[in-house]
């Protein structure tokens, strides 16, 4: 039988977790299944406007038409991309497929893992699922803007200016603009205890790429069908983009099988 251990701390509850992720979970209660796990963050089932609205400043003609999505169902984050120091265990473990790649001189530990593929990513998900007997996979893309926005509606989860320190970007303010990632967990958490989620590195995420939102579910799904599956989705931007890109509606693609020294991930997992 699982053991569920409770603590507060800075105002939000820790779980601490031998099992399954808690029925009773509350939305910003955190666990993590293993020590070499992501923290993950439980984040409430909701509903929210997707994509941007025609007017907003530095829009692409990918982010409409702006539509409504209902995510149906709590499920849990990662509460920061996932670090050298957790992939570096799945590679120690014999997963991964031994697969180290380069930190660019930046650091590992806590640093965002770079330069890894959506094919790599696989790898690691296999692992980790493998490690807790529990269903890890890649967020999909309606649940990454639901979680990067945070119940709000403006260009950034802060407001509609990117100001200046509240992210990683190529004129964020920060110390690392433009020259390297951060460590993760450098810049305050949206609402919901999200770290990262605008700037640092670009998050792949499941769904295959397509030009628009015509045509898109509306209940959260993966949208895997009619689409160019040979590239995936990006979202957040990185540490090398301008604030335009790390803007929460902003899509990118890539192929599968790229490898480049902005492109990092989380994790999400259901009950």
């Amino acid at each position: 039988m699982s053991r569920l251990f409770r603590s507060m701390i800075g105002g939000l509850f820790v779980l601490v977790v031998g099992g399954a992720f808690p029925d009773t979970a509350l939305p910003g209660e955190t666990f993590r299944d293993c020590p070499e796990c992501p923290e993950m963050v439980v984040v409430p089932a909701g509903s929210f406007m997707m994509g941007s609205p025609s007017g907003e400043a530095g829009r692409y003609d990918n982010e409409g038409p702006q539509h409504q999505v209902t995510i149906p169902a709590a499920f849990a984050v990662g509460k920061y991309e996932v670090t050298f120091a957790q992939w570096d265990a799945c590679v120690s473990d014999g997963g991964c497929s031994g697969y180290l790649p380069s930190d660019e001189g930046w650091g590992r530990d806590d640093r965002p893992v770079i330069s890894v593929s959506w094919e790599d990513i696989r790898d690691y998900i296999r692992w980790l699922s493998a490690e807790t007997g529990k269903p890890y996979r890649l967020l999909l893309e309606a649940e990454w803007e639901y979680a990067a926005r945070a119940g709000t509606r403006t260009r950034y989860s802060w407001g509609d200016g990117v100001g200046s320190g509240n992210a990683n970007c190529n004129g964020c303010g920060s110390q690392w603009d433009d020259r390297m990632t951060a460590p993760v967990g450098s810049f305050a958490p949206n609402t919901f205890g999200l770290h990262d989620m605008h700037g640092n590195v670009n998050e792949w995420v499941e769904d295959c790429w397509h030009g628009s939102y015509r045509g898109a579910p509306s209940d959260g799904a993966a949208w895997t069908s009619r689409g160019d599956c040979g590239r995936r989705v990006l979202r957040g931007g990185s540490w090398s983009l301008l604030p335009r890109v790390v803007r929460a509606a902003f899509r990118l693609r890539s192929y599968t099988d790229e490898r480049i020294y902005d492109l990092g991930f989380r994790v999400a997992r259901a009950p």
